[in-house]
């Protein structure tokens, strides 16, 4: 089968399909292109499938390579039947191919080539075809002590050697055998001697074990974080411990069928299945635990990927509050807080340090001053980052709000998630030249409250904090996930070039950094542009890239109507042709509700735009240019609930989604640490995935279930007909698997030492477990306690 068949078999489609959108990827199209402007010719594959089409693309191809490259290097050795090539032509993945390939691979001389050369082969053959012969009988007769072969002992140990090499890359043997373990085997850990202060975060897995197939995604990143810091041994048992010590493996018997071995009592069988066990403990565990390993992380890496990119994508997208001029705030206690005003446009209007709280405590200074700033620039929103400090400068904020009615500020508190790497970046000291870079945050923090999405992608995604465990995974498979995850985003959206950075340019379809730069330089140089055409005038903007950027970008205010809207100009003859139909001009049918819907989508359709494109013109200039973006909300947070110990069990709270984990969801509530409303107390019904339920910006109303002052913990659930727990009781939701889930890392994928103070540095684990059965009964019964809790 063809790899676009392949594709196409996978996704469900048509291989015409795939066929086309490969063509147009290898043509130097990208997905979201040809998700927006070549539905005919992929017959309407969306964003979703074309990036799955693309990464599945990528494996197969590099399995190819592979393929091709085996085939060569077995040819070369002479060793190429037409079996052996069928086996090799009918391998599809990577880990099938490479176990065809392990007894052809070249390698060093091994124990079992050191026997051949030895002239030991026959005899390992000899009593494997018949275990009549009694081996040491039979062993005599290679003593050869100018081969290395000292005494019949030594001989049968090179005819064992020889034999576990067989045993051991039997391709059909190995996969089997690999297949059985994963569905069977477990994952266990076990404290190291003397760890157990020292690694106390990890105390859910000092002794731990749990079936490969059962396994979530961040309990194996928790767990190999473990090893790698040396607090926990990890070990891949193939199966449930044998009651009797010493017993043979099911996986052995197997292995001696393959190979016709049993014990009938023949003076060969007790030493062919020592070589069984031998060959099973010594090379096929050991080989089958390093791919089995492999395995779970790189399954655990694409589910944390997945999540990552899941909130990343919902943070770009959340409700941009708009062209308003806002007060950002970088709050701090001994350095001052950093204050930024922007006005509707992003453009720095003025900075300033206060010093309002400890231990300088110029409050009514710092009051005095934000209403200067706030009065002078006509600010309407205030934008407070959300680490240390963070509610202080809050109630800073709230009083402002209330001794100044007559400004009208709506406060917000803003993730700062990453806003410390923006101000060091070489792009902050590009577009801030004059400005320390201790402000340099509080403008971020201002910006991304007016649009998240323009200023997120200065930032490394990594650097943005929603992930969980990101510095445990594949530098390459998390960035590019998430360049493709900002890559849709910023498309999906649109891209004002008269207005854009040049990261935000630099993310639109077809332009890189290099082409970003020259239309900045080209806008500096000779002014807005005017319209689409004017791109065409950039330096190295050639018509491929034209093509595949056109779309996106918009001009407001421009020479044609239509360059603001989403409408590629290579389908700008079609709204001409509507227009006359109409009887109208393009400015007056566009936002003409009553008579673009009056206009019937076939009649535009021509050899070169099909219904699909048609019918997405005339959406579009029913709305040109519309914001895919939610509407901008804020949540209130409850007055008097500054701190932990402000929290109670049953309070009912209204919060921000701050980040979604697989087991669960972190919500700030107004205090410094966010607290975590389990997978198990999101909803009456099974939730596989708790973004299903909420992302990250969502506001919920949250209940509190259990509050642990002393180690900083909060319980939540999105259920508010839950009863709390009684102050003492201690029972989070989810019980000791919610304290696996923690162990190990925060929200934002960081080591648990790595945490600091503040809103950010949250700890992030559970309180302890129920105090007596009769509780933990009732916990059950309410859904909130793990009913596997071990």
């Amino acid at each position: 089968m063809s790899i676009e068949g392949r594709i196409a078999e996978e996704l469900g489609v048509r291989e015409r399909q795939v066929k086309a959108a490969v063509e147009l990827l290898d043509g130097g199209s990208t997905v979201p292109f040809i998700a927006r402007y070549r539905k005919e010719a992929t017959e309407m594959l969306d964003d979703a499938q074309l990036r799955t089409l693309e990464e599945r693309l990528r494996y197969l191809r590099e399995l190819e390579e592979r393929r091709t490259a085996i085939l060569e290097s077995v040819r070369e050795q002479g060793k190429l039947d037409e079996a052996l090539e069928a086996r090799i032509l009918a391998a599809e993945t990577k880990a099938r191919l490479e176990d065809i390939y392990l007894p052809f691979k070249p390698k060093r001389r091994t124990k079992a080539q050191i026997a051949r050369e030895a002239g030991l082969e026959p005899l390992a053959e000899g009593l494997l075809a018949d275990p009549g012969v009694e081996p040491l009988a039979a062993a005599a007769a290679f003593v050869d002590a100018d081969r290395g072969v000292a005494d019949p002992a030594a001989a049968l140990e090179g005819a064992r050697a020889i034999l576990t090499e067989r045993f051991s890359e039997d391709a059909d043997l190995i996969g089997e055998l690999r297949e059985r373990m994963w569905v069977r085997g477990r994952l266990a850990a076990k404290v190291r001697e003397g760890k157990e202060e020292a690694g106390a975060k990890f105390a859910d897995y000092f002794d731990f074990a749990e079936p490969f197939t059962e396994l979530p995604s961040h309990r194996v990143l928790a767990m190999l974080r473990g090893e790698k810091e040396e607090v926990l041994d990890l070990v891949l048992e193939p199966e449930e411990p044998a009651e009797e010590p010493g017993a043979a493996s099911s996986y052995e018997a197997i292995v001696a069928s393959r190979f016709g071995i049993a014990n009938r009592g023949r003076p060969a069988d007790k030493w062919l299945a020592d070589t069984v066990r031998w060959a099973w403990r010594t090379r096929i565990l050991v080989h089958l635990g390093l791919d089995l390993r492999l395995r779970l992380r790189t399954a655990a890496e694409d589910e944390a990927v997945r999540v990552f990119a899941a909130n990343l994508r919902d943070l770009l997208l959340a409700a941009p509050a708009g062209t308003r001029a806002t007060l950002g705030l970088d709050p701090g206690f001994r350095t001052g807080v950093k204050v930024a005003v922007v006005d509707a446009t992003g453009k720095v209007v003025a900075t300033d340090t206060i010093y309002p709280h400890v231990p300088q405590n110029r409050w009514d200074e710092s009051l005095a001053k934000l209403a200067r700033l706030a009065k002078e620039h006509a600010v309407e929103l205030i934008a407070i980052g959300n680490g240390t400090a963070s509610r202080e400068t809050d109630k800073l904020a709230d009083e402002l709000c209330a001794k100044h009615p007559e400004l009208k500020l709506t406060k917000v508190m803003v993730s700062e998630a990453g806003a410390s790497v923006y101000s060091a970046s070489a792009f902050a000291s590009q577009e801030l030249p004059g400005l320390d870079v201790s402000l340099r945050g509080a403008v971020s923090i201002a910006r991304r409250l007016q649009d998240p999405l323009a200023e997120l992608v200065k930032i490394d995604p990594k650097s943005i904090g929603v992930g969980q465990y990101q510095h445990d995974l594949s530098e390459l498979k998390l960035s590019r996930s998430l360049d493709a995850v900002v890559e849709d985003c910023v498309n999906g959206v649109g891209v004002d070039v008269n207005t854009a950075s040049a990261p935000l340019l630099a993310r639109v379809s077809g332009i890189g950094s290099g082409l970003a730069e020259n239309i900045v330089a080209h806008r500096d140089a000779n002014g807005p542009f005017r319209s689409r055409k004017a791109l065409k005038e950039v330096q190295r903007l050639g018509p491929k890239a034209y093509e595949q950027c056109a779309g996106f970008l918009r001009i407001r205010d421009g020479e044609d109507p239509l360059d603001a809207s989403s409408v590629h100009p290579e389908a700008y003859p079609v709204v001409r042709t509507m227009v006359k139909s109409a009887g109208t001009d393009v400015k007056s049918l566009i936002g003409n509700t009553a008579v673009l819907r009056s206009l019937s989508p076939k009649e535009f359709v021509n050899d070169s735009f099909g219904l699909p494109t048609v019918t997405d013109i005339l959406r579009e200039l029913e709305k040109p240019g519309r914001d895919p973006r939610p509407a901008f909300k804020t949540a209130t947070f409850k007055e008097g609930v500054e701190k932990i110990s402000d929290l109670s069990p049953g309070m009912v709270l209204e919060g921000v989604v701050t980040n979604v984990a697989a087991f669960g969801a972190f919500v700030d509530v107004g205090v410094h640490q966010d607290g975590l409303v389990h997978v198990s107390a999101m909803s009456r019904t099974f939730v596989k995935d708790p973004r299903d339920v909420v992302k990250p910006g969502d506001i919920v109303k949250v209940k509190v279930l259990d509050v642990d002052i002393p180690r900083k913990r909060i319980s939540l659930t999105l259920r508010l007909e839950d009863e709390a727990v009684p102050a003492g009781a201690g029972a989070p939701a989810g019980g000791r698997r919610e304290r696996q889930d923690r162990a190990g890392g925060d929200r934002r994928g960081r080591a648990p030492q790595q945490r600091g103070g503040g809103r950010g540095g949250a700890a992030r684990s559970a309180a302890p477990a129920p105090a007596n059965s009769a509780m933990a009964d009732a916990l059950r019964k309410a859904g909130l306690l793990d009913p596997k809790r071990r």
